[in-house]
């Protein structure tokens, strides 16, 4: 499968013959050990005659394969018909008669060996046999190969045009394919890999397309199972089956038939659709029914066959194999067309209501996957198979987020059968070969000289230390005018012009000329007398790269920039592509990015820049989350429009009144366009005859004023409009007034199309295709979108990916063909990616495919494997220096920002805390370190104890809730400390929330001032052991980390050394000083108060309940007001108590005891919330028993969805609040 070694490894298989000899072998035969065999020969096979030419690496078309076949066929025909007078039936024959497998076996089955060898010698597949002798070889592996050589093979893309797209059960659980979580990385597994070079486009994207076709197999058979265990199905004692439980994503079904199989399509041999009714019985809760109800057109479920053997109440073991235990025995993809009304018609959906249904029997019209219909019926026809489609007894659902796998699929399919165009400077970079550099603007042949970078540059000096290299030549002398924006001419280098070579009598020509930069300052034009008429500015002092990676993006070509955390990815993205719009107007950029909530933050940027909205456009459902109260979705785009013309045809109104014009000239865009042609340009022309300098006259600077035809108009500018200070000033303003007049009417103009198109839908896609400029979208949407944005025409010309390291290969491929081709070209003229590729890559749930399959490599990272030259971004403006060494070891030259050390707030120490960051150590809290009440579910009390404990310290010190947040990095302690914090603050205003609670993984791409962090495992280091999930860890924080965790299991991990080093010179135990309180200006008082040294968690409870108790009572407001009472701390218990406490809640253990430690009661919130004095310790011991069980209860209460080893499982419990 790599181009360099095919060449002779073809060669060496074809003399070994050892595709025939593993076809022919018994091990081929033996169901259960020759399985994984089988199906790595097939991959052999399918890499030996793969669509590609072994001598150019150029891939052949589907007629020139048809060729090579009939060329081996014919010299086969030739040589029999010459030599072998037995075969003349068969050199007489048409190929199409026998090209066949079967019909190549009848022609050869009856020739002796000692022939058939003769054969194979004289096409050169056997060394000749010598005279008299017999051959060697058996008749069985001559005739094989014979017939594996010449008979005809299905296409590539006719075999994938006939696969089904959802997995079936025969897929879902079979290990050599889909991997359980266990895989451990030894032996080998029949999937396709992902490293650096691939074949051809068809090859790159045909193993993109099994990997993800089998990665959502995985997630759909965690699916399944977590359903299927939790309905509990048995067999009833009349042998049918009974459910002993329920799923909120699964229904039994009560019917289910086909309604409709349609005709095939001409030239092919499955069904064009079919349809089916599945009904099902909604006796459920009223949410669960609406989201049932809720289930939208083209929504994938999966209809299941069980067929339990288990008697009715038997329990069920997930440690056991699944589909032996619940029987389960069909699985079958359908999409959703609609729910049916009563009279059996599908439900639309639209802006209409839905109609209400009676009762709670409600069937859904679904499309099954004709290519599966097709070969069920054929097996059940040919080998007398039972129907499976009169089986089905459960349809479950799934999540609407993870289950764009089928849209992805087919887009994928879509891609492989149209001509697959990538812009030729991408291509060899793309599958790996050639010159890596070759897509670098520097050899680009199209390389632009004069840019003009707009607001880019804050000053000449700025631009001047941007350029160290470079000699600067300013065309403006007078330094008043030396102001921006400047337009900047870069000396072309000669590499890019490939075609001419130099003669070599020729000198090199000297280089010290190609260092200077010829930077014009130029005026922007006056665009009217209005405020709102000035553009807005970039602020911001890009840093050399900055401008050096700005510059690349602004040039044609690949530009890959590497932003570690902290030094403005999203201004740079932002600058450029605020550049682009202003240097090539006609030109249209897409934006895309792996979340919504990027596209927000780019968004937010864009809008402070100098960037006409209407050019905006957003795809996706992500826009709801935008803090503006502006909408960018087609539809609030529409709006903007519609209610933009408005606004124009009433200025066009005023300005018509005050020019005295009679009529009714605003009524729409196009009796506006004659107004503006007949009335408006007349009267500019007239105006500036007046006021142009003739031959050798000077005009007066009044004349400018008093000739102006606008006055009336411009009557609610600013006044006086003209300063009458000299002609060229007043001139400048003159036409500024009349800019701003004609931009009126330039918009309309565009507009116009809205008073033509009457439908929204119309009006959006108009505005996609023709109006917007800048669009942007997720990734996932532009997969699932692809078909439609290619059937509507779309065109752009520059791609922007953020976070493009975090994006699936396939997923950052696909955007690139959202157009079609022109002329057999592609239009794309850019592609500039922005990403970390230290920082976590894509999200990949199975080990195996993650590991073995290397799919977690973005294509990102394997152009920087390949050696695309890269800008690194080396300043960041985030973090504090002392937290930014943390990190820094990973890239190269990461500095800091000068505001960094300049600006109070990173000078300050963080109050009532010694260190501003710190790694706590945290022993096993009664006897219990990290527990798994479910696999890879893992949690430690003691730490979320702690991290909360700390949360409440420094709230009571005065720090605000919304600048902490608290990260860990599995699931299980998420959904731990969430617990601990709705006990010991919700509701209660000293404490609330923190801004987030969540995982290390979730919180990639975003940062808080202060972050505590859980590190959870005591006994295995675990998935922090990836380099990169520690650097997204340690770059979170502005001002202060503080880490919970156990410092003898991580500071001996050869990985983490960098980080733990710095870690472990600190104290490990907590240094606090309880006498500061929050403000930003305080210095650390050298009044040589001592820290306080926290020794462990249950001391760190005590203090901060004690300080709550003191707070409480000295503040006479709080008292007034009946203050809610704080849940005590964990209690330590006695040695002998603790078996009793485990088998409660597995969560809690014994250390060394302290007088005051075993006297502190727990205490639980009360629920009416009314303050309750602190309890006397008399009457604690009935009291406490009881809080302590309930507390013990409440942490053994697990959430909804188990997490599984990654915390980036996508599982968020549906009550989690919105943040």
């Amino acid at each position: 499968a790599l181009l360099p070694t095919r060449r002779w490894f073809n060669t060496v298989l074809d003399d070994s013959h050892l595709v025939v000899s593993c076809h022919l072998s018994s091990l081929v035969h033996r169901e259960k050990e020759g399985h994984l065999f089988c199906q790595l020969l097939d991959m052999l096979k399918f890499y030996t005659g793969f669509e590609i030419s072994d001598q150019t690496g150029t891939a052949l078309t589907e007629k020139e394969m048809t060729t090579l076949h009939y060329d081996k066929i014919l010299s086969l025909q030739r040589a029999a018909f010459a030599h072998f007078p037995e075969l003349q039936d068969f050199a007489l024959s048409n190929v199409a008669a026998v090209d066949t497998r079967e019909s190549l076996t009848k022609h050869f089955g009856h020739l002796s060996p000692n022939t058939l060898h003769q054969v194979a010698s004289y096409l050169c597949l056997l060394p000749e046999l010598p005279e008299g002798q017999d051959t060697t070889y058996e008749k069985e592996v001559l005739l094989e190969l014979l017939v594996s050589r010449h008979e005809r093979r299905i296409s590539q893309i006719e075999q994938l045009n006939q696969m089904p797209l959802y997995p079936t059960e025969k897929i879902i659980w079979d290990e050599n394919i889909v991997p359980t979580e266990y895989y451990s990385g030894e032996g080998c597994l029949a999937l396709p890999k992902l490293n650096l070079q691939f074949l051809t486009l068809h090859d790159y994207l045909l193993r993109n397309f099994n990997l993800f076709r089998l990665e959502s197999t995985y997630e759909i058979r965690q699916d399944i199972e977590d359903v299927v265990w939790r309905m509990k199905p048995w067999q009833s004692e009349y042998g049918g089956v009974v459910f002993g439980g329920w799923a909120r994503m699964a229904q039994t079904i009560t019917s289910f038939s086909i309604v409709e199989v349609a005709k095939p399509n001409i030239g092919e041999s499955w069904p064009a659709r079919v349809r089916g009714d599945v009904t099902v019985n909604l006796n459920v809760q009223d949410h669960i029914k609406h989201e049932w109800e809720g289930l939208r057109k083209h929504d994938v479920c999966f209809l299941i066959t069980v067929r339990p053997n288990l008697p009715y109440g038997t329990r069920f073991d997930r440690r056991q194999p699944f589909v032996e235990q619940t029987g389960l025995v069909y699985v079958r993809g359908c999409e959703v067309q609609g729910m049916l009304d009563d009279k059996g018609r599908v439900i639309e959906e639209g802006p209409d209501p839905k109609p209400k249904l009676r009762g709670d029997a409600r069937t859904f019209r679904v499309w099954l996957d004709p290519n599966q219909y097709q070969q069920d019926m054929t097996s059940s026809i040919q080998s007398g198979t039972e129907d499976p489609y009169e089986s089905f007894n459960v349809i479950m659902r799934r999540k609407p987020k993870e289950n764009n796998f089928k849209a992805v699929l087919e887009t994928i399919r879509n891609l492989m059968n149209t001509e697959c165009v990538v812009p030729d400077w991408l291509h060899d970079i793309i599958l790996g070969y050639g010159d890596p550099g070759s897509a670098h603007y520097s050899k680009m042949p199209n390389q632009i000289s004069t840019l003009d970078f707009n607001d880019t540059f804050l000053s000449l000096d700025h631009l001047r230390s941007c350029f160290p290299d470079y000699t600067i030549k300013v065309t403006e002398d007078d330094p008043e005018l030396q102001v921006f924006p400047f337009r900047i001419k870069f000396p072309i280098s000669k590499k890019a012009e490939k075609g001419k070579k130099r003669k070599t009598d020729e000198p090199e020509e000297d280089q010290s000329e190609d260092k200077t930069l010829i930077v014009e300052p130029f005026v922007t034009p006056n665009r009217g007398p209005y405020p709102y008429n000035q553009p807005k500015r970039n602020t911001i002092q890009f840093t050399p790269t900055q401008i050096e990676a700005i510059r690349a993006g602004m040039q044609p070509g690949l530009t890959m920039v590497v932003g570690p955390p902290g030094t403005g990815k999203t201004d740079v993205a932002v600058q450029i592509i605020s550049n682009l719009y202003h240097n090539f107007p006609e030109q249209r950029t897409l934006i895309v990015t792996h979340s919504n909530q990027a596209l927000n933050q780019l968004f937010e940027k864009i809008m402070a820049l100098d960037i006409d909205e209407r050019h905006l456009l957003r795809l996706g459902h992500g826009e709801e989350e935008l803090e503006t109260e502006k909408d960018f979705s087609r539809y609030g785009r529409v709006n903007y429009v519609l209610a933009r013309r408005l606004e124009l045809l009433r200025e066009v109104g005023r300005l018509q009144e005050s020019l005295d014009v009679p009529g009714d000239v605003s009524y729409t865009c196009e009796t506006a366009g004659h107004f503006y042609l007949y009335q408006v340009i007349s009267r500019w022309e007239e105006y500036m005859s007046k006021v142009r300098p003739k031959q050798s006259k000077e005009v007066e600077v009044q004349a400018v004023a008093a000739h102006f035809p606008f006055h009336k108009y411009f009557s609610n500018a600013p006044q006086p409009v003209f300063k009458g200070r000299s002609y060229e000033e007043d001139m400048d303003i003159s036409e500024g007034c009349y800019r701003h007049i004609k931009k009126i009417f330039t918009q309309l103009e565009e507009f116009r199309a809205f008073e033509l198109l009457r439908s929204g839908l119309d009006r959006s896609k108009y505005l996609l295709v023709k109006e917007a400029k800048i669009i942007a979208m997720t990734c996932t949407h532009a997969a699932l979108k692809r078909h439609d944005l290619v059937e509507l025409g779309f065109k752009y010309d520059n791609i922007l990916m953020e976070e493009a390291a975090q994006i699936l290969e396939i997923e950052t491929f696909i955007p690139l063909l959202l157009q079609n081709p022109e002329d057999g070209y592609s239009r794309l003229k850019r592609w500039i990616m922005i990403g970390d590729h230290h920082q976590l890559p894509p999200v990949i749930k199975n080990m195996a495919f993650q590991k073995y399959s290397n799919m977690e490599q973005s294509l990102f990272t394997r152009f920087v494997r390949l050696g695309v030259p890269t800008i690194d971004l080396d300043a960041q403006g985030r973090a504090r220096a002392s937290l930014c060494n943390l990190y820094n070891w990973r890239y190269k030259q990461l500095g800091n920002l000068p505001h960094v050390q300049q600006l109070p707030e990173f000078q300050v120490p963080n109050p009532g805390i010694t260190f501003n960051f710190q790694l706590v150590n945290v022993e096993d809290f009664n006897g219990v370190g990290e527990s798994e009440p479910n696999p890879y579910f893992y949690q430690n009390l003691a730490e979320a104890e702690y991290s909360v404990a700390l949360f409440m310290y420094m709230r009571l010190l005065g720090y605000p809730a919304d600048r902490i947040s608290i990260l860990t990095t599995y699931n299980g302690q998420k959904h731990l400390i969430r617990d601990v914090i709705n006990q010991r603050c919700a509701g209660n205003p000293f404490f609330s929330q923190p801004n987030k609670v969540t995982t290390v993984d979730r919180f990639q791409g975003q940062q808080n001032d202060y972050i505590i962090l859980s590190l959870v495992r005591t006994k295995a280091v675990g998935h922090l052991r990836d380099v990169r999930r520690l650097v997204v860890a340690m770059s979170r924080a502005r001002l202060g980390l503080y880490i919970f965790g156990r410092v003898s299991l991580f500071q001996n991990c050869f990985e983490l050394t960098p980080v733990f080093n710095q870690l472990t010179a600190r104290p490990m135990q907590l240094h606090i000083r309880p006498h500061e309180y929050y403000s930003q200006e305080q210095p650390r008082d050298a009044s040589g108060q001592k820290d306080q040294i926290i020794k462990n968690m249950p001391e760190m409870t005590n203090m901060v309940y004690n300080m709550y108790m003191h707070m409480i009572q000295t503040s006479q407001k709080h008292r007034q007001q009946q203050q809610q009472k704080l849940a005590l701390p964990p209690q330590q218990t006695k040695p002998d108590a603790v078996d009793e406490e485990v088998s409660v809640s597995a969560e809690e253990k014994p250390e060394e005891e302290t007088p005051m430690e075993q006297e502190t009661p727990e205490g639980e919130p009360n629920p009416e919330g009314e303050a309750t004095p602190e309890p006397n310790p008399e009457d604690t011991s009935e009291k406490e028993k009881e809080e302590e069980q309930q507390e013990a209860v409440s942490h053994a209460k697990m959430p909804e969805h188990p997490g599984r080893d990654s915390d980036s499982d996508e599982e968020e419990n549906e009550g989690e609040q919105k943040q």
